[in-house]
């Protein structure tokens, strides 16, 4: 699957720089750790290093020290499928099975469909090289009165998520490993496939994407079959589809035709070859320059950790991928520009509500004050330990005098977008958007940020479904516990309605 041979490669990076590219997982076995004396990992780390530098990050600064030498061992770990191989895991874990009369039910020998569902993977996108969610149902028809362990179906799936992949290959790969080892009479697979996309503005506002998994990202489902599952209008179907539905998935939308994941990656977007621009609120200042010295050696480095994971750069669904690789990370690219106090607005004008955000409660307390909130700002980063991306919303509260203006949501956006688009750490962004609004409404202010983290899901860890919340308190709310308390049962009930 476009993997190459062993050996070595040289790719000059640009700047009078080559890195001599060897197989990166060449010893690497399902769960070893990579060490950090590898060779291989440490044409990655220079590569990465190389991209660092491209973004005008200091690569010796504490928070990116590690960094080159985390994403090798998370590019090599997400892709060490290419050095799997499906017999050896099926092998000895076929079983007999009587099953019932030759003559009836499926395949005369061991009853009928088998399906597992909602296996929960993920793979690396070949037209971005960024992770994607996958959510996988495998079924198959026994026969031969030989059924294989259930582990297995989940085991060989994963072979083939770990590669760079788009759904439709991965779908009819697993489709076509389990058939061609286990020799059933069918085999049907569905992939429920989730890409990150950037919030899109509608009529001037951002969409609002809640904190939930799932959300704020384009999703596909492809399905594939072999055996009896080739004839899409067969009964297996059926029964498959009424099994997933058991547990609410519904396979009628699913494609089978290649075209429809094309559009389905924001690097393929129109959008994203142009610097994204400010339709979806994509800082334009750090889109890319086709051309530029950086850009270049950005794009070879790329290139160089396509062939140290074994891959073919210059293959279908790979050309181009290092370009649109470094468009990505120029949108984080470490900007001179500073954050000036007036994006928030003038604080002396007089207080206005509005679009239902605004004045909570009149605080009382001797402080002719209004608590104030904006929510649901979304936003996108980059996690600078993992070079991944992490997203979520922004709720921000503050306490304005009486003569104070709210400042408008538009504003609240343009800060957190400033802030969002960095190598950052969710604690950092936390802390740098509440420092920055006190500096206007220095009453009080509290910030609470909700994001769910690439890295949580595609590296050892693997955590599907988790979510991070981080909280900033300043001020006149540090102390004021029954304000703080307001303002989080606010979210809380925001969140809950999603609105």
């Amino acid at each position: 699957m476009g993997a190459l041979d062993e050996g070595c490669f040289e790719v000059d990076v640009g700047n009078d720089v080559k890195l001599g590219i060897m197989s990166v997982c060449e010893d690497l076995d399902d769960g070893e750790e990579v060490l950090e004396g590898d060779g291989g990992i440490a044409v990655i780390e220079d590569a990465v290093k190389v991209l660092l530098q491209g973004l005008g990050e200091d690569v010796n600064r504490e928070g990116l020290k590690k960094t080159p030498l985390r994403v090798a061992k998370a590019l090599c770990d997400g892709t060490r499928g290419y050095k799997q191989k499906v017999k050896d895991i099926v092998d000895g874990a076929l079983f007999p099975e009587a099953g019932v009369d030759s003559r009836i039910g499926h395949a005369g020998g061991a009853g009928g469909l088998v399906v597992v569902r909602g296996l929960d993977l993920f793979s690396y996108c070949e037209s971005c090289l960024l992770p994607f969610k996958v959510r996988c149902h495998v079924g198959y028809i026994p026969s031969g009165q030989r059924v294989v362990g259930l582990s297995k179906l989940s085991r060989v799936s994963d072979v083939f998520a770990r590669r760079l992949q788009n759904p439709y290959r991965l779908a009819n790969e697993i489709s076509a490993a389990l058939y061609n080892s286990i020799r059933p009479a069918g085999v049907a697979v569905l992939l429920q496939c989730w890409h990150i996309q950037f919030p899109e503005e509608e009529d001037g506002h951002a969409q609002v994407f809640s904190s939930e998994e799932m959300h704020g990202w384009k999703e596909v489902s492809i399905r594939a079959g072999s055996g009896v599952f080739e004839d899409e209008k067969s009964n297996a179907w059926t029964d498959f589809s009424a099994l997933l539905k058991f547990k609410g998935v519904n396979i009628e939308k699913a494609q089978v035709k290649q075209s429809v994941y094309q559009s389905w990656c924001v690097a393929g977007s129109k959008e994203l070859c142009n610097g994204h621009g400010a339709k979806n609120g994509f800082n334009s200042r750090n889109a890319a320059k086709p051309g530029g010295t950086n850009q270049s050696a950005m794009t070879s480095a790329a290139t160089s950790i396509l062939h140290a994971l074994g891959e073919d750069p210059s293959r279908a669904g790979l050309a181009g991928t290092p370009h649109r690789f470094i468009q990505w990370l120029t949108n984080f690219k470490r900007s001179s520009l500073e954050l000036k106090p007036s994006l928030l607005g003038n604080p002396n004008s007089g207080w206005q509500s509005h679009n239902g955000n605004g004045k909570i409660k009149n605080l009382g307390n001797g402080y002719m004050s209004n608590l104030c909130s904006e929510l649901n700002l979304p936003f996108w980063s980059q996690c600078e330990h993992h070079l991944l991306p992490f997203q979520g919303v922004v709720h921000i509260g503050y306490i304005a005098d009486e003569e104070q203006a709210v400042v408008e949501r538009s504003s609240m956006q343009s800060l957190v977008y400033f802030y969002g688009y960095h190598l950052q750490v969710q604690e950092r962004l936390t802390r740098q958007i509440a420092e920055s609004v006190y500096s206007v409404f220095s009453r009080g202010v509290i910030v609470v940020v909700e994001a769910n983290h690439i890295c949580m899901i595609s590296r050892g860890i693997e955590k599907v479904g988790s979510s991070t919340a981080t909280i900033a308190v300043l001020g006149h709310l540090a102390s004021d516990s029954e304000a703080k308390a307001m303002f989080l049962q606010t979210v809380s009930k925001r969140s809950a309605s999603g609105s």
